[in-house]
């Protein structure tokens, strides 16, 4: 892994400086770790504020790029506002980050930074991803997708850096929770945020909270629903989700899995 980081900073270092989109996430953190090694500082931080990330994401993202020491940039836009994301489409990802980019271009170019990169790996070319198609058009680069780097090295690689985030669960945007087809409203996104923010302040870390009307569909680890099961856990959740406005929780048998959303059934039918 030593010499899989030295080729990520090489790669790096074909640039006199570089922005880096930065969520907080494992992928970012590395990505923006190795750049200011490679650049000696010269590298700018952008974060967006969309509505659509949990708070606790922006606030690790800003606490870390304090500590780091590298300039750090957060970018308010609000997606609800789009008027193409107002039905969730099912390219929501695509236009989102069409939208989020093409600010965070504007803001690097304000701060006379001429590349972007973002932190996509290897392991996302198999799966659903319309954002890539966006990342392409803008022309950002994707320096794990260019050498072939997957998220388990990434991991590795994150652990052996000695960096925070290296087992942190992965945190994707909260339209995700939310079946294609649906409205998607700012309350909405509120109360699967604070859905999880309860499931994560019980212990619990992988996870998801799918929102189907007035059901949460609980995704976990398998090895967590046994605790999950017993009685004074599994009332608590019940009780604390009733509350923010759930009338029915279930567990998902299957357990956690990133795209279940994009699984059969999970797109609302036309009327």
């Amino acid at each position: 892994m030593a010499d899989r980081y030295e080729e990520l900073k090489n790669y790096i270092k074909q640039y006199d400086s570089m922005a880096v989109a930065y969520s907080g996430g494992v992928d970012s953190t590395l990505l923006l770790f190795a750049a200011a090694e490679a650049l000696d500082g010269r590298v700018l931080a952008l974060t967006a504020d969309t509505g659509s990330v949990p708070d606790r994401e922006l606030i690790s993202a800003k606490e870390y790029c304090g500590y780091l020491g590298v300039k750090h940039r957060v970018i308010t836009t609000h997606v609800l506002e789009l008027s193409e994301l107002s039905g969730n489409p099912k390219e929501r990802c695509y236009i989102c980050k069409k939208h989020i980019y093409s600010k965070f271009l504007t803001a690097a170019s304000e701060e006379g930074y001429k590349q972007l990169a973002e932190g996509s790996n290897a392991d996302d070319f198999n799966t659903y991803r319309p954002g890539l198609r966006a990342l392409k058009e803008l022309g950002i680069i994707s320096p794990y997708m260019e050498l072939g780097i997957t998220r388990e090295e990434i991991e590795v690689m994150s652990k052996e850096l000695n960096l925070p985030t290296f087992d942190k669960p992965s945190f994707a945007c909260l339209f995700t929770r939310f079946p294609y087809g649906e409205e998607i409203t700012e309350p909405k996104l509120k109360r699967v945020d604070k859905a999880e923010q309860l499931l994560l302040d019980m212990g619990f870390r992988q996870l998801r909270v799918r929102s189907h009307g007035d059901i949460a569909r609980i995704e976990l680890m398998p090895e967590d629903m046994e605790y999950f099961m017993k009685d004074d856990v599994r009332s608590s959740v019940y009780e604390n989700f009733r509350r923010l406005g759930y009338t029915y929780v279930t567990l998902d048998i299957l357990g956690f899995r990133s795209g279940s959303m994009d699984e059969g059934g999970a797109i609302i039918p036309e009327v």
